[in-house]
């Protein structure tokens, strides 16, 4: 059953290749709550198959060998490929490793200023907040510790939209909130950040998460249609406010490009997202979800026999009590 020990990172490159698809193929509700948890699983376990093959080598280092109590020279022999592939794979690890530590510390900073900005936040009677601003836009803040939810809304796109287009673009935003959105996005992005071939599945989960939202959006106003035309017509009226601003890098108060953790209605392919709600409903996919959860069951199995195979070989090389210190280079 040795090949096991490489099913993560098979897992993590079908997931590489097919997760877009499967993003696509689900409804977008479930894309949001499946998928990241997914990435998160099948990138840990690629990590650790790295880390047990990169430690074969380590744990060949002499000194390190003598701190374990087992011979250096015999599990050299033990060892199933080269060490200098299993050096490389130990690089590979403490590098994804490293990127996925940096990201955590940048998400965690994102959220203390996002809790920052929202407690200066002073929301009206109906707990939206109205900033005035020439560029329209809406976004979401999410509840965090001593903030509480906001959504935002500037002056300019209540002007750009009627009564019932409104609702549309509060019912999206709250949507956000209610779904906690943005800890699947996070999801999403520390899994790419340990294994970068998550990268596009991480895209498609963020244009998920904007699906999800008008879906929901959508139940609540009762009319895709009416989702659809408030959403082109606050893009649209975004793009006419650039364009009349010179900005063409969109630097607006709510932009998801200025703050990782508040989520936009109009931001996020919209044309893409207009024309899916002009189609019907998505259905359910269960061949689709049964796939996600089996890529993750062979990583979880696989992972487990990676270590378990280590912590065998190490239990093999292991010195008798009697073997003298000075020969545990060279075995017993």
């Amino acid at each position: 059953m040795a090949w096991l020990v490489w099913s993560p990172l098979v897992a993590n490159l079908v997931l590489g290749l097919l997760g877009p698809w499967m993003a696509r193929t689900l409804p977008p509700g479930a894309t949001v709550r499946l998928v990241p948890a997914v990435m998160v699983v099948v990138a840990l376990g690629a990590g650790i198959v790295l880390t047990t093959l990169g430690f074969w080598s380590f744990a060949q280092v002499p000194q390190v060998a003598l701190l374990g109590s087992w011979s250096a020279g015999r599990l050299g022999h033990e060892q199933p490929w080269p060490v200098e592939a299993e050096a490389a794979a130990g690089i590979c690890a403490a590098s994804l490793l490293a990127a996925a530590v940096t990201t955590t510390v940048r998400i965690v900073r994102d959220l203390f200023r996002a809790a920052r900005a929202s407690r200066r936040l002073m929301p009206g009677p109906d707990g939206v907040v109205v900033v005035p601003d020439s560029l329209p836009e809406a976004y979401s803040v999410p509840a965090l510790p001593r903030a509480p939810a906001r959504v935002v809304v500037t002056t300019a796109l209540l002007r750009a939209l009627d009564d019932d287009e409104r609702r549309v673009v509060f019912a999206h935003e709250a949507a956000h909130v209610s779904g906690r959105h943005h800890v699947h996005i996070q999801l999403a992005q520390l899994a790419c950040a340990a294994n970068p071939l998550l990268r596009p599945t991480a895209r498609a989960v963020r244009f998920a998460v904007e699906r999800a939202a008008d879906e929901a959006a959508a139940r609540q106003v009762g009319s895709r249609h009416l989702v659809a035309q408030a959403l082109a017509r606050a893009a649209l009226a975004k793009a006419a406010a650039l364009r009349a601003a010179g900005d063409a890098g969109g630097r607006g108060l709510g932009s998801t490009g200025m703050s990782p953790v508040s989520l936009s209605a109009t931001d996020g392919q919209v044309a893409k997202r207009a024309t899916a709600l002009l189609t019907p409903a998505p259905r359910p996919r269960r061949a689709v979800a049964v796939g996600l959860l089996l890529l993750t069951t062979v990583t979880l199995v696989g992972a487990l026999a990676a270590m378990d195979q280590l912590d065998d070989r190490l239990d093999q090389a292991a010195m008798p009590l009697a073997c003298p210190a000075a020969k545990f280079a060279h075995g017993c």
